[in-house]
Order: C-alpha cells, then structure tokens, then sequence
C-alpha cells in the first residue's frame, strides 16, 4: 500500500492523500481492511478513516483511491458528506417509501400556495 499527493488540510481537520493498493491474484481490497492498516499508519482510530473512490486497474492487481483520515469524530462528522457516514454505520439515513413520497407529491398538486407547505386536505367547493 502506497500513498501520494499527501496533504495535511488544518482547516478541515484531516489529512488526505491518494493510496496505490497491490493486490495480486485478488479482485480487489476489502475498505475494512485498508482502514485498519491505514489507522495502524496514521496512528488513528478505525471510525476516523474513511477510503472511498478505489478504481481497479485494467488486468487487476492494483486499485487507486482516496482515504482522509480525520483528527476527531467531531470534525469528520461535520465535514464528512452524510452518505459516506452511513457507508461506516455511523449516522443511520432515514427514507421515507417510495409510494408514500408520490403519494404526497400528488396530494399536493391539488393545493395551493401555503397549503402546500401544511399538507392541509384540499377543500372541495359546493358551487
């Protein structure tokens, strides 16, 4: 495992860098794995790394990728997109079904201006 374009970025607290991964006679490398030996490397926690982005190679045997590896739990928590959080357990992402949000969406064809916004039941008028 090889890192370049290493940079220490203090304003978002973290460091990132591009990693080289040799594997071969594997399709690729478990993101659990590369984690631990990257927190082993950086004298970090497993939770404050986060690899992402790896590209395997025509013919196989080495993949290219991004890892930051961040100072605390905080600021990867604050900086970090809510996605890739998810990916590593730590934020659970909420979806509402499918047939419920076209659901919704066509109940609010039928009102208008603010009711839109309430969800109020639309009024039908006796004319």
């Amino acid at each position: 495992m090889l890192t370049r374009k290493f940079m220490t970025n203090r304003l978002l607290q973290r460091k990132q860098m591009v990693v080289d991964v040799i594997h071969p006679g594997l399709a690729n490398v478990s993101k659990i794995e590369m984690r631990e030996k990257l927190a082993k490397v950086f004298k970090s926690e497993t939770d404050l790394v986060f690899p992402f982005g790896f590209r395997t190679q025509f013919g196989g045997g080495r993949s290219t990728g991004f890892v930051l590896v961040y100072d605390s739990m905080e600021s990867a928590k604050k900086f970090e997109p809510k996605y890739r959080l998810a990916r590593q357990g730590l934020v659970e992402i909420k979806r509402i079904a499918r047939k419920q949000r076209k659901e919704r969406k066509n109940r609010n064809k039928k009102l208008h201006g603010t009711e839109k916004a309430k969800g109020k039941k639309a009024k039908k008028s006796n004319d």
